[in-house]
């Protein structure tokens, strides 16, 4: 079956939406969010963050069309919430070693960061991936 052009977006949008809504909750507005302002050599200050969010902005956009277009080409059955939400745990697995325990390793930040980014990390993408099955739904 081909993939719909139309349903790709509308999932990524509603992806998009989700994942910055839950960043929001999550490093904006938990004790995580302090845990950053302790390795100011490694992260940007609050002004510079909101000078570079367009440009990431634009890239996480980017990153949920593709995420959307590789759910679509994967083509199972079953119900839209399940098979998004195994979709975005393995997103979020993929994320966690590929980015949370790969900073650990290259950046001069501690365990408890690491610890709170990988659970907030792959809750979020698990959600993401939910939310693209809903929205994407195969006929």
């Amino acid at each position: 079956q081909a993939m719909s052009p139309m349903r790709v977006v509308l999932a990524a949008l509603a992806g998009f939406v989700l994942y910055f809504a839950m960043g929001a909750v999550v490093f904006a507005m938990s004790p995580l969010r302090h845990e950053f302002e302790r390795y100011p050599a490694v992260y940007r200050s609050a002004e510079g963050i909101k000078k570079t969010m367009p440009f990431g902005m634009a890239a996480m956009l980017l990153a949920m069309l593709c995420l959307a277009a590789l759910y679509a080409l994967l083509g199972g059955t079953g119900a839209g919430w399940v098979q998004g939400t195994r979709f975005g745990a393995l997103i979020g697995a993929f994320s966690v070693c590929s980015f949370v325990i790969h900073n650990h390793v290259n950046l001069n930040i501690g365990w408890r960061l690491t610890i709170g980014q990988a659970i907030a990390y792959f809750v979020q993408w698990t959600l993401v991936g939910t939310v693209i099955g809903l929205v994407y739904r195969r006929s």
